[in-house]
């Protein structure tokens, strides 16, 4: 399994030598790769988290699988700019972006609870689907491996007091979209 493959890597003299940094200030990607290491189990797995802060809203593209493809590089070459006086050999840098598409418009993090309202009202009535990219960079090389994956997300009526607690407790204005779960 590929699960048994990461133990017998994380096991040799590279796997014990890589280190591994999360460019992401997203709780969600943290639990993540929280429940990856504990998956991988024996603290094999462990990494750091630094952000990349950027502006996302300066990088435009109009096709989202562009848009979240330059954000998660321009994500690795911020965080790469930062990381120039440490030594980075062995290091593997994954950064992402992901963005809800809704009736052909991109979708990213909303910036009012108008929005958070107008998006949620909107999933009932025509499915919007997730666009992400994941870019793992070795920094001694250069090398980036990057994929992307849609997802197409299926809602029912969600009731508004769901939707204003959801608001209330804030994690809405941190996923694009106003993304639930």
């Amino acid at each position: 399994t590929a699960l048994g493959a990461a133990r017998t890597f994380l096991r040799t003299p590279r796997g014990k030598a890589t280190r591994i940094i999360l460019g992401s200030s997203s709780k969600v990607r943290r639990t993540l790769m929280d429940e990856l290491c504990s998956e991988v189990g024996d603290g094999l797995l462990q990494y750091q988290v630094r952000t990349a802060d950027i502006d996302e809203k300066a990088i435009r593209r109009e096709k989202p699988e562009d848009l979240v493809t330059t954000l998660a590089l321009a994500k690795a070459e911020a965080i790469k700019k930062k990381l120039e006086v440490e030594d980075n050999g062995n290091t593997l840098l994954i950064t992402c972006d992901q963005v809800v598409v809704h009736e052909g418009r991109i979708l990213e993090k909303p910036e009012s609870e108008e929005e958070v309202r107008e998006n949620v009202k909107g999933y009932a009535k025509s499915y919007p689907s997730t666009v992400g990219a994941i870019a793992v960079t070795e920094l001694s090389t250069g090398k980036v491996e990057l994929e992307i994956d849609v997802a197409n997300i299926h809602f029912e009526s969600i009731p508004e007091e769901s939707v204003e607690t959801l608001i209330k407790e804030g994690e809405v204005f941190w996923a694009a979209g106003g993304r639930l779960g």
